[in-house]
Formats: C-alpha cells, sequence, structure tokens
C-alpha cells in the first residue's frame, strides 16, 4: 500500500466530510429522513453496490477466511464483555445499573458487533482499494450480518423483555437484500457488460458509500444522550483494541499477512454498528448505553486507524 499517511488523510477528509454533511442534514430535515435513507440503502443501494464493486474485486485466494475470523471476532467481544461483568460482579464493583441485566445486554452487543458494512466499507475502499473489497464483503455479510441477527437477537432476547422465535432470525437473514445480491454477483461476475452499463454501476456503488456516511452523520445527529461513559469505554476497549489485537496477532501466526490481514483488522476495529442501538429498543435494553457507544466508537475510529496501519499495514 503507497503513501498510508497520504491515505489516511484522505480517508479522514471524505469520513469527516460525508459524516458532517449527514449531521449538518439530519439537523435541518425532517427526523424520518434517516429512516427513508436507510430504507432506500437498505433494500436498493446497498445491494446495487456490492454488484457495483463485485465487478472489480479480486476473490482468489483463501477469502472463505474473512467469516471465519468475523465470527472468532463476535465470540471473543462477546466472551471478554461477559467475563468483565462476571469479575466485576464477584468483586463487588458493578454499580446498581450495571447489575442490571438490560444493561448487561447492552454492554455485550456493543462489545461484539461492529459497524462492518455503512462504515467499514468505504474504509477498507479508501485504504486498499476495490482489489480486497470481497473480504470486507465476506466478513461483513456472512460473518457480522449473520451474527448480528442472529447470536446477537438470541442475546438481546436473553437480556432484554422481547421475546423472539429462532424461525423469525432465519428469515430475517434470509431477507436481506445485500445477501442476495451477494449471489447473483458471485454467479454473474464473468458475463460481460458493456462499457456504458459498467461505468453506471461503479457510479451507483460509490455513491451509496457516500450516502452511507451521510447516514450515520443523520443518524449522529438524533442521538441525545451521553451516559455511562465508563463502562462503555471498557466495550469500546474490548471491541476496537483488544480484539482487534489478540485476532491481528493470530492471523500472523496462522501464515496470514499482507492486506488480507489488513482488511480483517480493520473490520474487526470498526465502532459499535447502530444494529446495536436498534436491538436495545426492540428487546429493552440500556438504549442510552448504545448510543453513547455509537457516538464514542466513531469518535475514536479516527484515533485507532492509525495503529492498525502501523501495526498491522502492507
Amino acid at each position: 500500500m503507497n503513501n498510508p499517511g497520504i491515505k489516511l488523510l484522505e480517508l479522514y477528509l471524505s469520513l469527516s466530510g460525508g459524516v458532517l454533511l449527514g449531521w449538518l442534514l439530519g439537523r435541518i430535515l425532517p427526523k424520518q429522513s434517516p429512516i427513508y435513507l436507510g430504507k432506500f440503502l437498505f433494500w436498493i443501494g446497498v445491494p446495487m453496490g456490492i454488484l457495483g464493486f463485485l465487478r472489480r474485486t479480486n476473490l482468489s485466494g483463501a477469502i472463505w477466511i474473512a467469516p471465519l475470523v468475523s465470527w472468532a471476532a463476535i465470540l471473543l467481544g462477546a466472551g471478554l464483555a461477559w467475563t468483565w461483568l462476571k469479575i466485576n460482579q464477584r468483586w463487588g464493583k458493578l454499580s446498581e445499573n450495571t447489575r442490571k441485566k438490560p444493561n448487561q445486554g447492552s454492554f455485550i452487543l456493543a462489545s461484539m458487533v461492529g459497524n462492518t458494512g455503512y462504515l467499514g466499507y468505504p474504509v477498507t475502499l479508501a485504504l486498499l482499494g476495490q482489489q480486497y473489497f470481497g473480504w470486507a464483503l465476506f466478513y461483513d455479510l456472512l460473518g457480522s450480518t449473520i451474527g448480528t441477527y442472529g447470536f446477537g437477537v438470541a442475546l438481546a432476547a436473553r437480556f432484554g423483555m422481547g421475546v423472539t422465535s429462532y424461525k423469525q432470525i432465519a428469515i430475517a437473514v434470509v431477507k436481506n437484500p445485500a445477501l442476495w445480491s451477494l449471489s447473483f454477483g458471485l454467479t454473474s461476475r464473468k458475463i460481460p457488460l458493456p462499457d456504458a452499463v459498467e461505468l453506471v454501476l461503479q457510479i451507483i456503488a460509490w455513491t451509496v458509500i457516500g450516502l452511507s456516511l451521510i447516514l450515520i452523520g443523520m443518524r449522529l445527529s438524533l442521538l441525545s444522550s451521553m451516559r455511562g461513559l465508563s463502562q462503555i469505554s471498557v466495550s469500546l476497549c474490548i471491541k476496537m483494541l483488544l480484539v482487534p489485537l489478540v485476532l491481528g496477532i493470530a492471523l500472523t501466526m496462522l501464515g496470514i499477512t499482507g492486506s488480507p490481514r489488513l482488511v480483517m483488522v480493520l473490520q474487526m476495529s470498526m465502532p459499535p454498528a447502530f444494529a446495536t442501538l436498534i436491538l436495545a429498543e426492540a428487546y429493552n435494553l440500556d438504549r442510552e448505553l448504545a448510543v453513547t457507544g455509537i457516538a464514542l466508537g466513531c469518535a475514536g475510529l479516527f484515533f485507532t486507524l492509525p495503529l492498525w496501519l502501523w501495526l498491522f499495514g502492507v
């Protein structure tokens, strides 16, 4: 990867610009606007973007490792968070609020589920280009997405007051249009398309990335409270520092180096996903703790990215 400092600066400018624009729009436009934009991206934008980027993505090598690493990161984050809660509970260091199951549920979710789609995609594309986008895609769709709406929903139902069924979880995963887009994109990669169509697909794909950053800013503009800073700091250290470091070293020991390793480390280090807030609201977990984790995590990303580039950069 050439000139990592310049690429990082360009990434910061694009991330800051997109999120800031979204934050301003979120203050001006009706409060329902992020919902409509989110639905558009979920059902149309992201699937079209996946098709566009898959046309120029290198899928050679052991790319199947990416979802396995994603699941390892989810389970390690959840395990470390649960262990921290149990140790502090035994030592009597948990506050009255922290002893409540809804609070513990949000704490564990923030430690394991990352924003590997709306934020992980642009970070990967900016730092490593389209060639390794497939690694980020497999990590997100076959790892984070299934983990969030499978294991994450089960955990939220366990710690919250909501109920769910495994049938509903399976339906939610299967209905995800991004997974269908991935399947169609993989089977149609070798089908030649006119240059004009390829160009349109690329324009759509990059437009979706910009809209994703704007959506993040719009959602951040609607966050209203910041509570539990000390507790969520522990969760973010697990999610954004400890898990990427441990698994990054493990990948190196297994002989997985270079850009594939960096892609997976970057995906592991993403801040808590907005899905943590969605699950908190749906299953009556600690919403304010989820909000604090998202806001602080997005800010902390600017400080952690240089660390991963220094430790695991090509």
